[in-house]
């Protein structure tokens, strides 16, 4: 991959939807409430709100690699929000296993 492109590609990555800032936080703290109940979590609704916001930021991440997701609204970020945080729980779960 030349430099340019993965530039670009770095940028698209980053670009923020058309929710803001603000939105990322209440979308991403659905998202934790909505991811742990999936994943059936006993860690307390403020730990899942911040696996959320966190999650939304990986989702978005990850699946700027794949879709153009600065053009997404509300459903897409919150549907990408509860992928990124549902994996990053499954990611905690595998480390924290006794």
């Amino acid at each position: 991959m030349d430099p340019l492109a993965a530039t670009e590609f770095l940028a698209r990555s980053s670009t923020l939807t058309s929710v803001g800032w603000i939105g990322y936080l209440i979308i991403g703290a659905l998202a934790g409430w909505i991811a742990g109940k999936i994943m059936k979590t006993k860690d307390g609704l403020l730990v899942d709100i911040v696996v959320g916001v966190i999650g939304a930021l990986i989702g978005g991440f990850l699946l700027s690699f794949v879709v153009d997701t600065a053009n997404g609204g509300w459903w897409f970020t919150l549907f990408t929000a509860i992928l990124g945080a549902v994996i990053l729980l499954w990611v905690l779960r595998l480390v924290r296993r006794p």
